[in-house]
Formats: C-alpha cells, sequence, structure tokens
C-alpha cells in the first residue's frame, strides 16, 4: 500500500492544503485538537471531490445501463463470430460506437478518487509515523496526533499493536471496536449500493450474463473492503465511508429522476409521474414532458410500465400528446370524429372494375329511358305476335323476289329454327 501511495505524491500537498483549510475552520468551532475539527475536515474533502465528479458520475450510470442493454446484441456478436476473436472485437468496437456507450465510464469515479484516496493515505501514514507531509508542519503534526474519533486516533488501524496504539494515547479495544464498526459500515454501504443499482434500476424484462456478473460484483466488491479495511486507518475509513454514503444518496437520486426503461423504477417514477398529471391536469417540467415525448414516439414498443402509465391516463379521462403534454380525452376524441367526418365527406375513390361496372349500368339505364321514350317499338316482344301461315308465306315471297337468295336456296329463316320433324322429307 506504501508502494501505490508513493505513485500519487505528486498530489499529497494539494490533500494536506485542503484539509488544513477545513481544520482552521472547523477548529475555530469545535477547537484545533479535537476529532471533530480533523474528521469533519476529512468529510468535507469527501464532498468537494464528489461534487467535482458528479458529471462522472452521471456517466457512469449511463453506462451502466446502456451496456445492460447491449447484452443481447453483444452476445449474439459473440455467438456469430465465435471462431473469429479478432471479428468479434471489431464488431463489438462499432457497437460501442454506434450506441455511444464506453465501458471504462462504469469505472471512471472510482478511478478519478484513486488519487485523492492513496494521497489521504499517504497524508494519515506519516501522521501516525509523526513524519510531517505537504503543509502539514509540526504544530499540525502534533494536533493531528492528539485528534480521536470515539476514542480512536486518527491514524491508528485494526492491525496496530498495543504499543503502537499506546503511542497515539488511545487502547487497543476502543481502536478496535470502531474501527470494526466502521469497517461493516464501508463494506454494508457498498453492498447496499450495488443492490439499488441492481434491484431497482435494471430492465428486468432482459436477462443477460452481466446482470449475473453484476450480482456477483454485488457480494465480492464489500468482502474486498472489508479485508483491506483492517489495514486502512481511522481517518481513511472515514474517507471511504463518506464516500459510499454520498454514492448511495446521489445513485437513489439520479435512479428516482432517470430510471433505467422497463425497470423498477421507471414503474415507481411514471406513477408518480402519473399522479401528479391527475392532481394538477397537466405535465409540468421540460424533463417530464422530454419522458412522456420520448414514451409517445415509441409507439408499439412500449413496455409494461409505459403500457401501464397510458392506460391509467385514459382512465383519469387524458390523452398524452406527441409534444409530451396531456389534453382531454372528450377533447381528443372530438378532434378524431371531427377528422372523421371530414373524410366521410369525401368521395370514395371507385376501382377500375366498379367504374366500369358503373358505367355499364348507366348505359342500361340511359337505354331503357331511350325505349320508353320511342313511339316504335323496339323490342320484338313488343310486336304483335304473327303467325305460322304469315311467317311462311312472308318468307316464301321474300325467297321469290330474290331479297335474300341465301336463305331461299337453303330455305332457312333468319334466327333460330325449330327442329324439323322426323317424317318431313329433305
Amino acid at each position: 500500500m506504501d508502494t501505490i501511495a508513493n505513485l500519487f505524491a505528486f498530489i499529497t500537498t494539494p490533500v494536506s492544503w485542503v484539509i488544513v483549510q477545513f481544520h482552521k475552520m472547523y477548529g475555530a468551532i469545535f477547537g484545533p485538537d479535537t476529532g471533530w475539527a480533523w474528521g469533519l475536515s476529512i468529510v468535507s474533502l469527501v464532498v468537494l471531490i464528489r461534487i467535482c465528479l458528479i458529471p462522472l458520475f452521471v456517466k457512469q450510470i449511463k453506462s451502466t445501463r446502456n451496456m445492460a442493454a447491449l447484452q443481447p446484441k453483444m452476445k449474439a456478436i459473440q455467438e456469430r463470430y465465435k471462431s473469429d476473436k479478432q471479428r468479434q472485437s471489431e464488431e463489438m468496437m462499432k457497437l460501442y460506437k454506434e450506441t455511444g456507450t464506453n465501458p471504462l465510464s462504469s469505472c471512471l469515479p472510482i478511478l478519478a478518487q484513486s488519487p485523492f484516496f492513496f494521497a489521504l493515505y499517504s497524508v494519515l501514514s506519516h501522521i501516525a509515523e509523526g513524519k510531517t507531509i505537504g503543509v502539514i508542519d509540526e504544530s499540525l503534526l502534533a494536533s493531528a496526533r492528539q485528534a480521536h474519533i470515539f476514542g480512536a486516533p486518527l491514524a491508528a488501524t485494526f492491525t496496530d499493536s498495543a504499543a503502537e496504539v499506546a503511542a497515539l494515547d488511545a487502547s487497543l479495544t476502543s481502536v478496535r471496536i470502531v474501527t470494526a464498526i466502521m469497517i461493516i459500515l464501508m463494506s454494508a454501504s457498498q453492498f447496499f449500493t450495488q443492490r439499488q443499482l441492481m434491484t431497482k434500476n435494471v430492465d428486468l424484462s432482459v436477462k443477460t450474463p452481466y446482470m449475473q456478473q453484476q450480482k456477483m460484483l454485488m457480494y465480492i466488491f464489500p468482502l474486498i473492503f472489508a479485508v483491506m479495511g483492517i489495514n486502512f486507518p481511522v481517518g481513511v475509513l472515514v474517507y471511504w465511508l463518506t464516500t459510499n454514503v454520498w454514492t448511495m444518496g446521489q445513485q437513489m437520486y439520479v435512479i428516482s429522476q432517470n430510471p433505467t426503461p422497463g425497470s423498477k423504477a421507471q414503474d415507481a417514477y411514471l406513477q408518480r409521474l402519473l399522479k401528479s398529471v391527475t392532481h394538477h391536469g397537466e405535465v409540468r417540467g421540460r424533463r417530464r414532458k422530454n419522458i412522456v415525448k420520448l414514451i409517445v414516439a415509441k409507439g408499439s414498443d412500449r413496455n409494461d410500465n409505459e403500457r401501464r402509465f397510458f392506460a391509467g391516463l385514459a382512465k383519469a379521462g387524458f390523452a398524452a400528446q406527441a409534444d409530451g403534454t396531456v389534453a382531454k380525452a372528450d377533447v381528443v376524441t372530438a378532434e378524431a370524429e371531427g377528422q372523421a367526418a371530414a373524410k366521410r365527406h369525401q368521395p370514395k375513390r371507385q376501382s377500375k372494375a366498379q367504374r366500369q361496372s358503373g358505367g355499364a349500368a348507366g348505359g342500361q339505364q340511359a337505354a331503357a329511358k331511350d325505349a320508353e321514350g320511342s313511339s316504335e317499338p323496339t323490342s320484338l316482344e313488343k310486336k304483335p305476335k304473327e303467325s305460322v301461315e304469315d311467317a311462311d308465306s312472308k318468307a316464301s315471297g321474300r325467297a321469290d323476289s330474290g331479297t335474300s337468295s341465301r336463305q331461299a336456296k337453303s330455305g332457312q329463316r333468319k334466327g333460330q329454327q325449330r327442329p324439323k320433324h322426323p317424317s318431313s322429307k329433305k
């Protein structure tokens, strides 16, 4: 640990300077040699660092969410290019680039804190050894060595011997009790922070190996910190416990305000939004309108939480609009009926077959009207029936006069003929 701390020796002076500035402020209130003055100085250092790291933390949350959403596609790429590792890596990088996901973003807050953590560890180790470091001179060193937090010196560790603890004017029992409690709290806060992320902000409809890995880390990380914690000075335990509590609270806020689609957190958020819309009759806030707008744009791709939200809006008499606002359901229905009425007034488009059949029917109707308006009979049905003899005589007359030589030769009449009697001569 000392070797790693030496790698970050360049930042020990800025860290010690920040601690000294906070110590001056709290020393004026609680006394310069008290554990409250030095302990709150460390807590304030954590708060200052975490405020500066808020953008990285937000990026971590988004990266973790994107990685969880990409797991099915990543698994498909691995199966498709199982025998070609190079192509597999290229496709993975292409997927990350298209979705704007950085796998290292989930580790950024921890990596960014590492220099400050090891610098603080180096400062406290020098205090325990009675050595000056950074801007901490002899007077500040003596004050820090006298500071106790609940009876445990600021620079004491769980593994210190009785002689080392006595040199810091404390008892071994009080040091081990305080450090053990702080190690347990540090590990528990780490566990609940990871558990909060896995149980509330994960899309439960997607089961991927990534979720199993996160569950394993949820149990492994607290154990790692518990083992490492026995070598941390009390001041470093204060630092790490404070940053875990800060992370848990910050993550709780981000999850409640910007949950992952399909997660329990999204369901809770949409239910709160539904109550707000029902109470106020509108969607309040630009961010909420953007969320409703995105859900409306999804169409049939909405998840169960979003469908329940829309069903609740309809039950309350509201309908979500494309711009993220809501309108009364009766207004939306009236507009829909008006559009339907406008469509009914327009002539219905006919197919080619319908147009042709319609034209034929019109021609028949016109012909019927012409027939009714004419004084002379145009149909065979309107002519008086003629006797067979008259017809024969007319036919023979036409044959003799030569008007139809062809019919005369054949002895046939125009039109359909009656069958001949079998006894008739050919």
